[in-house]
């Protein structure tokens, strides 16, 4: 069952989880100048894109990426280098001596979401709202009773498509934790406020976990995920070029 909880303030980095918001619509410049640190893989993602705004997007998030998490391994941003699990999760190659730091992030549109943390896996994820009759829908067909209920017995459709896309959002980011399927985390009971404690994470993998949904500007709602017993503080900010 899930029990919500205080996460304790602690200066202890095991018990944060630093998170950035990326606005990935940028000038040009700065899509350029972040395109020219992506590995040879991400640059033809990028180039590929049928649109050349979400081409770009794309960029700028990875990019971002590069950034931040090069700067807290000490190393060049273009010389940091992923590893990618069996259903795509992405890890960065640590250096000799490097902290035992995990990565995620997401990307939806204008938003993106970086998530980083010491000694436990972390997921997170970033949507756009759902719009309201499509998330009613996915809730009655795929979301265990209390958390349908609490998308369909919403008082307004803009009430239910903000409850579907947090429940949406929890969901990711415990699937990317374990590095699982989506499909197998759709039954998991994610209703309650946040932060959250799941005791039991099957069918992703041994419990518990720790959730906390996170605020981010525009239309668009978030959370973070880690695999431990312990709460966490998250540590928000917003990425500027």
């Amino acid at each position: 069952m899930n029990t919500p909880d205080t996460p304790r303030r602690t200066g202890d980095a095991a018990d944060v989880i630093d998170v950035w918001s990326i606005p990935t619509d940028q000038p040009p410049h700065v899509v350029h100048r972040l395109h020219a640190l992506l590995d040879p893989a991400e640059r033809d993602r990028a180039d590929r894109a049928h649109d050349p705004a979400e081409g770009g997007r794309f960029a700028v998030a990875r990019g971002a990426v590069r950034l931040l998490v090069a700067e807290r391994l000490g190393l060049a941003p273009a010389d940091l280098v992923w590893r990618y699990g069996p259903h795509g999760k992405p890890e960065p190659v640590l250096p000799a001596a490097a902290e035992p730091l995990q990565v995620n992030w997401s990307g939806s549109g204008a938003l993106a979401l970086l998530a980083l943390a010491v000694g436990r896996r972390v997921g997170a994820d970033v949507e756009r709202l759902a719009r309201p009759e499509i998330g009613a829908r996915i809730a009655r067909r795929h979301f265990p009773a209390a958390d349908a209920a609490l998308v369909l017995q919403a008082p307004t459709p803009a009430d239910g498509a903000d409850r579907f896309t947090r429940l949406w959002c929890r969901r990711e980011a415990c699937v990317k934790v374990h590095g699982g399927r989506l499909a197998q985390g759709l039954g998991l009971p994610l209703a309650g406020p946040s932060p959250l404690r799941l005791a039991d994470a099957a069918p992703l993998g041994p419990g518990p976990l720790w959730l906390a949904d996170v605020p981010v500007p525009g239309p668009f709602r978030a959370a973070v995920a880690a695999d431990t017993d312990r709460p966490f503080t998250v540590r928000h900010r917003t990425w500027s070029a």
